[in-house]
């Protein structure tokens, strides 16, 4: 909601719709029962991108049914981005995740998830920058290998490197808002690799901005006023697109 993106849906299991909608009152919230209940929703043109991965885990979209629901989001011809669980559903499975691919897509893995999704990829053999684009042409997506100097790397060969981030954003959380804030880029017609390059740098601008004891809540409360500072940024991640001619 803070990527400026105008309108947000939260997609929830059955029940869970008062525990959200209670937590963010200016959020929309539906109730999703499973894969079929999420083509459903999506069948409204309305929303342009889907972010599936945070929350996904536990035990109402845990399993098999995580992976249902991001066959269901992919199926739906919109830009995605997976995350979290999301990408754990496909531990192992990268061609398979590949085939189903037919959008923009940005995947945004840890070293963990990555190590699971693409285990014949090795970066500490091949170097953190090689693997990031090894992994983007293996399935076909934009992949963000995030960490201290997170690697965007696009299928197509294209790569920049963000090393705005400070160590505080290793906080529970904070994957999250950087999924929700590159979900929401999408949303705005902002093309995957520039997306994903532009979230990571205003993810780690809002880290530092919200100082040395940082939750995740408190990273959302600075994207805002990064982005109408309209701090310079490096041409070479392409934000013109974002930021217009000035910043």
């Amino acid at each position: 909601r803070r990527s400026g993106v105008g309108l947000a849906t939260a997609a929830v299991p059955p029940g869970a719709v008062a525990l959200f909608a209670g937590d963010a009152p200016g959020a929309i919230v539906r109730e999703v029962d499973g894969a079929d209940g999420l083509a459903r929703l999506l069948g409204d043109p309305r929303y342009s991108a889907v972010v599936v991965g945070p929350g996904l885990g536990g035990p109402d979209f845990g399993g098999n049914g995580a992976r249902g629901l991001v066959e269901a989001a992919l199926a739906a011809g919109r830009p995605v981005l997976l995350d979290a669980d999301g990408l754990n559903a496909f531990a192992g499975a990268a061609e398979d995740l590949a085939r189903q691919i037919s959008a923009a897509t940005v995947l945004t893995p840890h070293e963990g998830e990555f190590k699971r999704l693409f285990p014949d990829i090795d970066p500490a053999a091949l170097g953190k920058l090689a693997a990031a684009r090894a992994a983007a042409s293996a399935v076909g997506a934009t992949v963000l290998l995030k960490g201290a100097d997170s690697v965007i790397a696009a299928p197509d060969g294209r790569a920049a490197i963000a090393e705005n981030a400070p160590p505080t954003l290793a906080t529970a959380g904070s994957g999250d808002v950087l999924a929700g804030l590159i979900g929401g880029l999408l949303a705005r017609g902002v093309p995957a690799f520039e997306a994903a390059a532009a979230g990571a740098w205003i993810h780690g601008e809002a880290g530092r901005a919200a100082g040395v004891s940082v939750l995740a809540e408190d990273i959302v409360g600075h994207i805002g006023p990064v982005v109408e500072r309209r701090s310079p940024v490096p041409r070479n991640l392409l934000f013109r697109g974002l930021f217009g001619d000035g910043g």
